[in-house]
Protein backbone atom coordinates (compact mmCIF):
# COMPACT_ATOMS: atom_id res chain seq x y z
CA UNK A 1 0.00 0.00 0.00
CA UNK A 2 1.38 3.39 -0.99
CA UNK A 3 1.63 6.01 1.74
CA UNK A 4 -0.12 9.24 0.71
CA UNK A 5 2.27 12.11 0.02
CA UNK A 6 0.46 14.44 2.44
CA UNK A 7 0.86 11.88 5.22
CA UNK A 8 4.61 11.64 4.59
CA UNK A 9 4.94 15.41 4.65
CA UNK A 10 2.93 15.62 7.87
CA UNK A 11 5.03 12.92 9.54
CA UNK A 12 8.23 14.65 8.44
CA UNK A 13 7.04 18.02 9.81
CA UNK A 14 5.96 16.42 13.08
CA UNK A 15 9.32 14.69 13.38
CA UNK A 16 11.16 17.96 12.79
CA UNK A 17 9.09 19.70 15.46
CA UNK A 18 9.79 16.93 17.95
CA UNK A 19 13.51 17.07 17.13
CA UNK A 20 13.57 20.87 17.55
CA UNK A 21 11.69 20.63 20.83
CA UNK A 22 14.10 17.98 22.13
CA UNK A 23 17.03 20.31 21.32
CA UNK A 24 15.39 23.30 22.99
CA UNK A 25 14.43 21.28 26.08
CA UNK A 26 17.82 19.66 26.62
CA UNK A 27 19.24 19.57 30.15
CA UNK A 28 21.06 22.94 30.10
CA UNK A 29 18.08 24.82 28.65
CA UNK A 30 15.70 23.05 31.04
CA UNK A 31 17.83 24.23 33.97
CA UNK A 32 17.74 27.78 32.59
CA UNK A 33 13.95 27.64 32.24
CA UNK A 34 13.74 26.30 35.81
CA UNK A 35 15.78 29.30 37.00
CA UNK A 36 13.26 31.65 35.39
CA UNK A 37 10.36 29.78 37.00
CA UNK A 38 12.02 30.12 40.41
CA UNK A 39 11.95 33.94 40.23
CA UNK A 40 8.30 34.36 41.41
CA UNK A 41 8.90 31.68 44.05
CA UNK A 42 11.80 33.64 45.54
CA UNK A 43 9.85 36.90 45.40
CA UNK A 44 6.86 35.23 47.07
CA UNK A 45 9.03 33.94 49.91
CA UNK A 46 10.50 37.43 50.40
CA UNK A 47 7.16 39.23 50.34
CA UNK A 48 5.68 36.86 52.91
CA UNK A 49 8.71 37.01 55.16
CA UNK A 50 10.14 33.53 54.56
CA UNK A 51 13.69 34.79 54.22
CA UNK A 52 15.41 31.45 54.81
CA UNK A 53 13.29 29.75 52.13
CA UNK A 54 14.06 32.60 49.75
CA UNK A 55 17.78 32.26 50.52
CA UNK A 56 17.93 28.53 49.85
CA UNK A 57 15.83 28.84 46.70
CA UNK A 58 18.14 31.59 45.46
CA UNK A 59 21.21 29.44 46.16
CA UNK A 60 19.58 26.61 44.21
CA UNK A 61 18.90 29.02 41.33
CA UNK A 62 22.57 30.07 41.43
CA UNK A 63 23.61 26.41 41.24
CA UNK A 64 21.47 25.91 38.13
CA UNK A 65 23.24 28.92 36.62
CA UNK A 66 26.60 27.23 37.16
CA UNK A 67 25.39 23.84 35.96
CA UNK A 68 23.64 24.78 32.71
CA UNK A 69 26.72 26.28 31.10
CA UNK A 70 29.00 23.50 32.31
CA UNK A 71 26.68 20.75 31.08
CA UNK A 72 26.21 22.50 27.74
CA UNK A 73 29.98 22.59 27.19
CA UNK A 74 30.80 19.11 28.48
CA UNK A 75 27.86 17.35 26.80
CA UNK A 76 28.11 19.40 23.60
CA UNK A 77 24.54 20.64 24.05
CA UNK A 78 25.07 24.29 23.18
CA UNK A 79 22.18 25.81 21.23
CA UNK A 80 21.42 29.26 19.85
CA UNK A 81 18.24 29.23 21.96
CA UNK A 82 20.31 28.60 25.09
CA UNK A 83 22.83 31.27 24.15
CA UNK A 84 20.05 33.86 24.29
CA UNK A 85 18.05 32.33 27.14
CA UNK A 86 20.84 31.94 29.70
CA UNK A 87 21.88 35.62 29.96
CA UNK A 88 18.22 36.62 29.73
CA UNK A 89 17.42 34.39 32.72
CA UNK A 90 20.27 35.95 34.70
CA UNK A 91 19.08 39.45 33.92
CA UNK A 92 15.45 38.67 34.79
CA UNK A 93 16.49 37.06 38.07
CA UNK A 94 18.83 39.85 39.14
CA UNK A 95 16.64 42.75 37.98
CA UNK A 96 13.61 41.29 39.76
CA UNK A 97 15.51 40.64 42.98
CA UNK A 98 17.20 44.03 43.06
CA UNK A 99 13.84 45.75 42.62
CA UNK A 100 12.23 43.52 45.26
CA UNK A 101 15.09 44.08 47.70
CA UNK A 102 14.77 47.83 47.17
CA UNK A 103 11.04 47.75 47.91
CA UNK A 104 11.83 45.82 51.10
CA UNK A 105 14.53 48.38 52.05
CA UNK A 106 17.29 45.78 51.85
CA UNK A 107 19.36 47.67 49.27
CA UNK A 108 20.27 51.30 48.57
CA UNK A 109 18.15 52.70 45.76
CA UNK A 110 21.15 53.91 43.73
CA UNK A 111 22.49 50.36 43.36
CA UNK A 112 19.13 49.20 42.02
CA UNK A 113 19.11 52.07 39.51
CA UNK A 114 22.58 51.02 38.28
CA UNK A 115 21.73 47.34 37.87
CA UNK A 116 18.28 47.79 36.33
CA UNK A 117 19.37 50.59 33.98
CA UNK A 118 22.35 48.60 32.70
CA UNK A 119 20.34 45.45 32.05
CA UNK A 120 17.42 47.36 30.53
CA UNK A 121 19.78 49.14 28.12
CA UNK A 122 21.49 45.87 27.13
CA UNK A 123 18.20 44.02 26.65
CA UNK A 124 16.77 46.86 24.56
CA UNK A 125 19.89 47.04 22.41
CA UNK A 126 19.89 43.28 21.81
CA UNK A 127 16.20 43.30 20.90
CA UNK A 128 16.61 46.20 18.47
CA UNK A 129 19.61 44.50 16.88
CA UNK A 130 17.59 41.33 16.32
CA UNK A 131 14.60 43.23 14.93
CA UNK A 132 16.77 45.19 12.50
CA UNK A 133 19.10 42.30 11.62
CA UNK A 134 22.06 44.29 12.92
CA UNK A 135 25.15 42.25 13.68
CA UNK A 136 26.37 42.70 17.26
CA UNK A 137 28.48 40.57 19.55
CA UNK A 138 26.06 39.42 22.25
CA UNK A 139 28.37 36.77 23.75
CA UNK A 140 28.96 37.26 27.49
CA UNK A 141 32.36 38.77 28.21
CA UNK A 142 34.64 37.91 31.14
CA UNK A 143 33.76 41.28 32.66
CA UNK A 144 30.05 40.59 32.20
CA UNK A 145 30.33 37.16 33.82
CA UNK A 146 32.26 38.67 36.73
CA UNK A 147 29.52 41.29 37.15
CA UNK A 148 26.81 38.61 37.28
CA UNK A 149 28.86 36.63 39.82
CA UNK A 150 29.37 39.65 42.08
CA UNK A 151 25.72 40.72 41.82
CA UNK A 152 24.51 37.24 42.70
CA UNK A 153 26.99 36.91 45.55
CA UNK A 154 25.93 40.28 46.93
CA UNK A 155 22.24 39.41 46.78
CA UNK A 156 22.83 36.07 48.54
CA UNK A 157 24.94 37.68 51.26
CA UNK A 158 22.37 40.44 51.82
CA UNK A 159 19.75 37.77 52.47
CA UNK A 160 22.13 35.85 54.73
CA UNK A 161 22.98 38.98 56.74
CA UNK A 162 19.30 39.95 56.99
CA UNK A 163 18.37 36.45 58.13
CA UNK A 164 21.05 36.44 60.84
CA UNK A 165 20.50 40.12 61.72
CA UNK A 166 24.11 41.04 60.96
CA UNK A 167 25.33 44.55 60.16
CA UNK A 168 24.77 45.11 56.39
CA UNK A 169 27.48 47.82 56.38
CA UNK A 170 30.01 44.97 56.39
CA UNK A 171 28.96 44.28 52.80
CA UNK A 172 29.74 47.81 51.59
CA UNK A 173 33.11 46.86 49.98
CA UNK A 174 31.33 44.16 47.97
CA UNK A 175 28.54 46.60 47.08
CA UNK A 176 30.96 49.18 45.70
CA UNK A 177 32.98 46.56 43.81
CA UNK A 178 29.78 45.18 42.29
CA UNK A 179 28.64 48.67 41.30
CA UNK A 180 31.95 49.46 39.57
CA UNK A 181 31.77 46.16 37.68
CA UNK A 182 28.16 46.86 36.71
CA UNK A 183 29.02 50.23 35.18
CA UNK A 184 32.24 48.97 33.60
CA UNK A 185 30.69 45.90 31.99
CA UNK A 186 27.73 47.94 30.73
CA UNK A 187 30.05 50.43 29.02
CA UNK A 188 32.15 47.58 27.65
CA UNK A 189 29.13 45.91 26.06
CA UNK A 190 28.00 49.20 24.52
CA UNK A 191 31.45 50.04 23.09
CA UNK A 192 31.89 46.49 21.77
CA UNK A 193 28.50 46.55 20.08
CA UNK A 194 29.15 49.94 18.46
CA UNK A 195 32.54 48.76 17.20
CA UNK A 196 30.93 45.62 15.76
CA UNK A 197 28.27 47.65 13.93
CA UNK A 198 30.87 50.09 12.56
CA UNK A 199 33.26 47.36 11.43
CA UNK A 200 33.50 47.00 7.63
CA UNK A 201 31.70 43.96 6.24
CA UNK A 202 33.73 41.14 4.73
CA UNK A 203 32.11 41.61 1.34
CA UNK A 204 32.99 45.30 1.06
Amino acid sequence: MTTPKNTRVWDSAAGNREYSLSIILNIPNSLTILRILLIPVIVGFLVYGHVDYALWTLIFAAITDALDGSIARLANQKTEFGAYLDPLADKLLLMTLFITFSLLDLLPAWSVILVVSRDAILLTGTLLARLTDTAIDYAPSVLGKATTLFQLAYIILVLEFFSRQLNPALLDPLLYTMSILTVGSGLHYIVRSVNTMNAPSGGA
